[in-house]
């Protein structure tokens, strides 16, 4: 499969994408070596501070390999959406461009992927308040209230989100509500791409069994690291306002804590979330366009150098110029 190619007088971007635990880290840290690269986080829980133990960011030690950005950039309380993530992103691209070097944008989550690349339709900004209430009556009443609630309001969105997709069903109906208008006359307004680099998307592919018996040593080890206490601390410090306390690992852990479930349910809840976790990203990556998919482990030499000759390539191509 040759490498897309959009512009080959724009500078190079690099994007790393697969599923958790796939090795994307250890493939970032290899271009960032071999290609003068900086390294742009693109995993919503790992963009948290105090967040460490579960998020499986990058060491100190491997941060201080290359420059790092878009980790521990949101307060523990905050939160961040897709949009103001790929605005952020965007002028981190264009700084390191400037500095001449390689961006290469590494993670796991999907709508920021697409937001920081393709754009997002200019949507009003979310409604905690609203949401919370949407919540509620869909805890009271089932997610099918709130899908008729979005029916009424715009008929064509409610047939393309599925009933029990509660997130997309809340945001449409926040759309309506919040913009004064259906999420459908948005989503003709088009959307805004990144422009002026030529993308090369990298997709890491491991084999099934082995990526599935690598995240649950990771999970295993997020436990033994101290996952439980680090929850324990947070939830003392900031109770249940810290947005990431949600994800995997962390509720478990909660879940743990409140008596929910014995440690050993709790570690092999936290499995199973993340090897669902890891077949819903590749559904997700796999429909993303002209991914270059590299079947093994992101720490394998032979996938390492398969990337190297990509990047090489393309680099050639520009007259050496990244």
């Amino acid at each position: 499969m040759e490498p897309p190619l959009s512009g080959s007088g724009d500078p190079l971007l690099a994007v790393i994408v697969g599923a958790t635990g796939s090795g994307k880290t250890a493939l970032s840290l290899a271009l960032a070596a071999k290609f003068h690269g900086e390294i742009v986080n693109c995993d919503s829980v790992a963009m948290y501070r105090e967040f460490e133990v579960g998020t499986a960011k990058p060491s100190l030690a491997e941060r201080a390999q290359a420059p790092h950005h878009l980790f521990d950039a949101v307060e523990t309380s905050g939160h961040i959406t897709a949009g103001e993530y790929a605005r952020r992103a965007r002028t981190v691209l264009a700084e390191i461009h400037a500095r001449g070097y390689l961006p290469i944008v590494v993670g796991g989550t999907g709508l920021y992927l697409r937001a920081l690349l393709e754009g997002l339709f200019p949507g009003p900004e979310r409604s905690e308040d609203l949401r919370e209430r949407l919540r509620q009556r869909a805890d009271a009443r089932g997610p099918e209230y709130l899908h008729e609630i979005l029916r009424r309001l715009d008929r064509e969105a409610a047939k393309k989100i599925h009933t029990n997709d509660l997130p997309k069903t809340i945001r449409a109906i926040e759309v309506c509500l919040m913009g004064r208008g259906k999420m459908t006359e948005l989503w003709k307004q088009g959307r805004d791409p990144l422009r002026g680099f030529r993308i090369l998307r990298l997709g890491l592919n491991p084999e099934r069994g082995q990526l599935y018996a690598k995240i649950n040593r990771r999970a295993q080890a997020m436990f033994d690291r101290g996952l439980v206490e680090e929850t324990r601390q947070l939830i003392a410090k900031y109770g249940t306002a810290a947005y990431p306390l949600g994800a995997l690992g962390y509720k478990q852990a909660a879940q743990f804590l409140r008596g929910e479930l014995d440690l050993l349910a709790a570690i092999s809840a936290t499995q199973q979330a993340h090897r669902n976790y890891a077949k819903r990203q590749m559904t997700w990556f796999r429909r993303e366009r002209e991914v270059l998919w590299l079947a093994g482990f992101g720490d394998d030499p032979e996938i390492q150098q398969a990337a190297f000759s990509q990047v090489a390539a393309l680099k050639s191509l520009n007259g050496g110029l990244l």
